[in-house]
């Protein structure tokens, strides 16, 4: 099963994942421009696992992309450059939110009965947030709902239901000296073959509608003057 990868909820990462190993990869760390980053970057991770540059001679099975939560700009361009890509290679195209990913990076590597809490850069001083356990090896399950705050609202969480704090690189500023007070797990960066463990193992179990390409906002659109598009 060979997969593109794509997300935009801090950096924009592509990535070409072949039966779960990752054969090339590459990434825009600066969190901006995302529209403009997609499509050479599409061609670096190509070029970098030797694959054709043209996308419908790659062998691309599905599309795998992350749906946030993350600022309106970047999470529409990553969806949208997904869409366009797998109507490109004609196969389909799944989402998994960041914060699954990289809970389930974070239980990897702590004891499996582990609640974690996922934790994003939102911008504004705010952080996205959500609690999560295991389910099973490879996938996770979400306590509640996610949540968009400041790092209060997170701490008065832990302090109800304790838990690990797995942080996506890196540790916003405007939170670290809080968190610093917290319990503090992993910091990892968002792994594309996690993402396609989570996709193999929600499909094997017949979960599609766990998979859809819609995008988690939390929060108004980040830009003004403009209404909200549907995807």
């Amino acid at each position: 099963m060979r997969e593109i990868a794509l997300d935009t909820q801090a950096a924009t990462t592509v990535a070409i994942i072949d039966d779960g190993r990752v054969l090339g990869r590459a990434q825009n760390d600066s969190g901006r421009h995302h529209a403009e980053s997609i499509t050479p970057l599409v061609r670096e991770a190509l070029a970098a696992a030797g694959l054709p540059e043209q996308l419908a001679d790659a062998g691309i099975d599905r599309v795998l992309v992350g749906t946030g939560p993350a600022p309106f700009t970047g999470l529409r361009a990553g969806l949208v450059s997904a869409r366009v890509l797998a109507s490109v290679a004609g196969v389909p195209a799944y989402g998994v939110s960041a914060l699954d990913v990289i809970a389930r990076q974070g239980l990897d590597l702590l004891a499996p009965d582990t609640r974690v809490y996922a934790i994003a850069d939102a911008r504004r001083r705010e952080l996205y947030w959500g609690s999560y356990v295991a389910a099973g090896p490879d996938d996770v399950t979400l306590e509640g709902r996610l949540e968009v705050g400041d790092v209060s609202a997170l701490l008065g969480a832990m302090r109800t239901a304790p838990g690990l704090v797995v942080a996506g690189a890196p540790i916003p500023a405007h939170s670290a000296d809080a968190l610093a007070r917290a319990d503090l797990g992993p910091q990892v960066s968002l792994d594309p073959a996690v993402m396609s463990r989570i996709v193999a193992t929600r499909m094997s179990r017949g979960e599609e509608d766990r998979l859809h390409t819609d995008p988690l906002y939390l929060r108004r659109p980040d830009i003004q003057g403009q209404p909200t598009a549907r995807l």
